[in-house]
């Protein structure tokens, strides 16, 4: 066995597990990046993963990689980057591991993410809100259980899987009601509810009657609803409110949205930025600062408080036939 083989042991189990205390997902997300890159490098080289040598990932091959995922496996730039940035988080450990590698490692480490265009982030109005919020079923157990995962989502902005690991006793409605979550990097938080929500949680509870440590929004078979069950939950019920509220036929609504929704109204409500990348549990404040930039309204009073240039309109007229011709093409 090769040097790279123990030393991607070392990085899963010592750095990201023990050291980092890493997410499930975030290990799930490095672990499919090595193996695509294990089996690239495997049919590039036609040298099995366990002979692979750490000179053999250099920068040449690790481009190669990034192009192959962008324009084979036809996958977006940001999720290019995603990949690239497990692999500088392997090279940065394997710098202290194997000195003898620095020159390699640093021009690997020097391969560049891509730019790309950042598109206005999408959150729902008012009105689309009130629609998404009378969609579910109310007559229903499981109508009753999207209603209040819809109302606690846009209230608190919690990630999607924040609110698959939510439990009966992580819900606090006495005096300075809140939820409890871990979010990203296993940081704990506390979320603080509005009376409407503490309302609606409240009939919950005594309908979902769970024991503290059962999940607070349960399939009908009382175990967590997964990811892909709540984003398909909240596209069920998007169609339905569309009848209602035209302007969600245009809009993908996914629990994202959702999460925007609220750091949207927390913004609107005066809350300064970092206030809101606190609420949100965001790693940097320029994280929050999309916000701002998807914010219209505050742009707009932002030019109300200009002063416009003392400009007059005019129209531009060449002096010569010819640029005019050049002009009018």
């Amino acid at each position: 066995m090769t040097a790279l083989a123990p030393t991607l042991e070392a990085f899963f189990t010592t750095r990201l597990i023990n050291e980092k205390g890493a997410s499930p997902h975030t290990i799930t997300a490095y672990r499919d990046t090595f193996r695509l890159l294990l089996s690239f490098t495997q049919k590039r080289t036609g040298t099995p993963p366990s002979k692979l040598q750490i000179e053999d990932l250099d920068a040449p091959l690790i481009t190669a990689f990034l192009d192959h995922l962008e324009h084979d496996r036809a996958n977006t730039p940001r999720t290019r980057n995603a990949r690239l940035a497990a692999i500088h988080s392997l090279f940065r450990y394997s710098a202290l591991r194997h000195p003898e590698h620095a020159a390699l490692i640093s021009r690997v480490l020097a391969v560049p993410t891509k730019r790309y265009d950042r598109a206005i982030i999408s959150h729902l109005t008012a009105q689309e809100v009130d629609a998404l919020l009378a969609a579910p079923n109310r007559t229903r157990w499981i109508g009753r259980r999207d209603h209040t995962l819809i109302t606690l989502a846009i209230q608190t902005g919690l990630r999607v899987t924040e609110l698959t690991s939510l439990r009966c006793q992580d819900a606090h409605l006495g005096a300075g009601a809140h939820v409890k979550t871990s979010g990203k990097g296993r940081k704990q938080r506390a979320t603080p509810l509005t009376k409407q929500t503490v309302a609606v949680l409240r009939e919950w509870l005594k309908e979902r009657d769970g024991q503290p440590d059962q999940p607070l929004f349960p399939t009908s078979r009382g175990k967590p609803l997964s990811r892909d069950a709540i984003a398909l939950l909240v596209t069920k019920h998007t169609n339905t409110a569309s009848r209602n509220c035209p302007t969600l036929t245009n809009k993908t609504v996914s629990p994202h949205v959702l999460r925007h929704t609220a750091a949207m109204n927390l913004l609107h409500a005066g809350v300064d930025s970092t206030v809101i990348a606190l609420w949100l549990g965001h790693e940097s404040v320029e994280t929050t600062q999309a916000y701002l930039h998807a914010d219209m309204a505050i742009k707009e009073r932002a030019l109300a408080r200009t002063t416009p240039p003392n400009s007059t309109p005019g129209r531009y007229r060449p002096p010569d036939t010819l640029l005019a011709f050049l002009e009018a093409l």
